[in-house]
């Protein structure tokens, strides 16, 4: 995918005023002891190519234009300043990104320097011995970077990773089809939201673009209705206690129920991807769709795999639920990073003091379609949408990290996968909620 994949994460993105925002630390909740592995024996070694210069390699998952001209074109810039160094690209979108990273974690190799989303995945690399500690990188920019941006990659006191950028999930929506609708405003509350979309399919239009292949957009629907029945509070307490079988849960899942009985979906969605032609971004992109719930990068991604819609596009907050202690300004989403293997080379950590100097992220906020991290970027912020985005966040008193990435690997894609079976119709409410506490508990 691209800047974009939760790529998504959790911060206000105008000003600090950290007291008001409250990050759920369900890493650690979940279970995170080492498992088992160890830095590889060579982990400290170098590399250096034909010419002396030492190879630094990155894995990130800018697929998509224009972050996957801009990060070439950042890469060039701190080698024609450090001549002595190499940046090795390796690009790959972001469900294949999961699987190898996941493949290299069990090996204990990691690469130089990689993305990661932070909460419960980088944590259980770091229990691993896998991730180098660059607080002593990090802490010296702290005052540089907007709001909480590196609390994802924070444990312990220590930070294990650079911030390339934040966002929260959304509804975006085409203006056009709503109107066709004859729908006047964005729905604020879940039962609003089945109306439109009963009058979208009256329409003879698609309500919501949907890539059920990949389980994690479908994840989104059923983690926001938990926050807004169940309220951030509850969301931790659920966490600390292992446990999402309570009636606010197995609400959750009976208000998705409603939704997917509506038929809201496209034709095959169950078999579609998020970012290749004739999937979920091309659907909104090419304006056959009216909605798709996703982060901050849908605007880019949708340009890139169909036309994109112009003006016609639009944001709004997921909606609230009846009688849910969750307000509407508590946000999910999360954000990106880059975190440094156990023993890379000294570069790696210059290259990232490079990548995210207030001139560089100024580059990539308004070149590469960003949401800024570095105070001194957020001018830079043009995109109309993305200003929506960082309002939400902006207002945002409460905020949840995406749960495949807060929780556990194994907690997280049996969340995925969980909520997928729901979507599909093959698993109830009461299933996906007892399968989630099984695999959390046996952590």
């Amino acid at each position: 995918m691209s800047a974009f994949d939760r790529s998504a994460v959790p911060v206000s993105t105008v000003t600090p005023a950290l007291p008001r925002r409250r990050f759920l630390g369900a890493a650690s909740a979940f279970g995170l002891g080492a498992v088992g592995l160890s830095a590889c024996s060579d982990s400290g070694a170098s590399t250096t190519d034909s010419e002396g210069r030492t190879v630094v390699e990155l894995w990130n998952i800018q697929t998509t234009e224009p972050s996957k001209t801009v990060w070439p074109e950042r890469v060039k810039a701190f080698e024609a300043e450090n001549p002595e160094v190499r940046v090795k690209l390796v690009t790959l979108e972001n469900d294949a990104y999961k699987a190898k990273m996941t493949a290299l974690t069990s090996s204990g190799k990691l690469p130089d320097i990689y993305h990661t989303w932070g909460g419960g995945v980088l944590r259980q690399q770091i229990d691993a011995g896998l991730v180098e500690d660059l607080t002593d990188t990090v802490k010296p920019m702290a005052d540089t970077f907007i709001g909480a941006a590196v609390k994802p990659y924070e444990f312990d006191g220590a930070a294990y990773a650079m911030p390339i950028d934040i966002g929260a999930v959304g509804f975006w929506y085409n203006k056009a089809l709503f109107a066709d609708a004859g729908i006047e405003a964005p729905p604020t509350t879940w039962a609003g939201c089945l109306d439109a979309v009963k009058k979208l399919k009256a329409a003879g239009i698609t309500p919501i673009a949907l890539a059920g292949k990949e389980k994690w957009p479908g994840m989104y629907y059923w983690a926001y209705l938990a926050m807004r029945i169940a309220g951030v509070d509850g969301m931790q307490k659920a966490a600390d206690a292992k446990d999402l079988t309570g009636a606010d849960f197995v609400k959750a899942g009976e208000h998705l129920a409603e939704l997917v009985a509506l038929q809201p979906f496209q034709k095959g969605f169950l078999g579609a991807a998020y970012s290749t032609p004739g999937g979920e971004a091309a659907l909104m992109g090419n304006g056959k769709a009216a909605l798709e719930l996703m982060g901050q990068w849908a605007p880019i991604v949708q340009a890139d795999s169909g036309r994109g819609i112009g003006k016609d596009l639009g944001f709004f907050p997921f909606p609230t639920v009846e009688g849910g202690k969750g307000a509407a300004t508590d946000v999910f989403g999360g954000g990106g990073g880059y975190a440094v293997r156990k023993g890379a080379p000294k570069a790696a950590a210059d290259f990232l003091k490079f990548f995210m100097s207030p001139e560089s992220d100024t580059i990539l906020v308004s070149k590469g379609g960003m949401m800024p991290v570095v105070k001194e970027a957020v001018s830079a912020l043009s995109d109309p949408n993305l200003k929506l985005v960082s309002d939400t966040l902006d207002k945002a008193t409460g905020f949840q990290l995406y749960l495949d990435q807060a929780y556990p690997p194994a907690v997280g894609q049996e969340i995925n996968d969980s909520v997928a079976g729901l979507v599909a119709g093959a698993k109830s409410p009461q299933q996906v909620t007892r399968s989630i506490t099984q695999v959390a508990k046996s952590q």
